[in-house]
């Protein structure tokens, strides 16, 4: 079975990561040989092979998008069409629709981009700072990224990390993601206790977590 991507840190585990494009992304600790990374995917041939079943099920039943007129893009929950504009002053806009200014076309990839990590910091740090007051946790930092594999991170330091991609996701699922990590600040694994935790600060958590699972393949930038 191949592997697309190793990537080392501090962490204690090996965790195997199916991206919505099917590849194999192994988060090893820096000392995991490759026999014990060999090992742990041997383990979980398995679950790693239903997992890009059906990452590449989701692949094909996701538009293929051309950025043009009438086409749809993800935001907060909803798919907006796109509109081209000759006459837009700005590259990209958003009212009830997206508006794309002809000139920017042949860049209309990284103008989508740049206007949903605008718009994720805007949103998801205050959201962050509203839950970590209103249930008692300390966060050290904030960062919106750009990560592929996972909607969210939390770090030994207290860094709590999202990818800007999050805003493409309904509010609910947001808040979800939210409290999945500040829960990470108190519980650093996905024990029964971690999950206990996520219950309490988010009960319906198991809805918004097949919501994520259900759209992953859809909410990226084509390019």
């Amino acid at each position: 079975m191949d592997i697309d991507q190793i990537i080392r840190s501090w962490r204690k585990t090996i965790a195997l990561i199916v991206t919505p494009e099917g590849k194999l992304v192994v988060r090893a600790p820096q000392r995991a040989t490759k026999a014990q990374i060999q090992q742990a995917i041997d383990h979980h041939a398995a679950w790693i092979q239903a997992k890009q079943q059906e990452a590449l099920l989701q692949l094909a039943r996701r538009p293929a998008l051309k950025y043009q007129d009438g086409e749809k893009f993800w935001y907060l929950g909803e798919r907006y069409p796109l509109k081209i504009s000759p006459t837009a002053k700005k590259p990209l806009s958003f009212s009830g629709e997206f508006v794309l200014a002809q000139a920017a076309l042949p860049k209309a990839a990284a103008v989508f981009t740049a206007w949903y990590q605008e718009h994720a910091r805007k949103l998801i740090a205050p959201r962050v700072m509203l839950y970590a007051q209103q249930f008692g946790f300390q966060v050290a930092r904030i960062r919106i990224g750009s990560a592929r594999t996972r909607w969210g991170s939390c770090s030994s330091r207290g860094t709590l990390s999202f990818t800007w991609r999050l805003v493409m996701a309904p509010l609910p699922v947001i808040d979800y993601v939210i409290l999945h990590e500040l829960a990470h600040l108190e519980h650093h694994n996905h024990s029964q206790a971690f999950w206990g935790r996520v219950a309490e600060l988010d009960p319906e958590y198991k809805l918004h977590r097949a919501w994520l699972k259900q759209h992953a393949a859809q909410l990226i930038i084509p390019e």
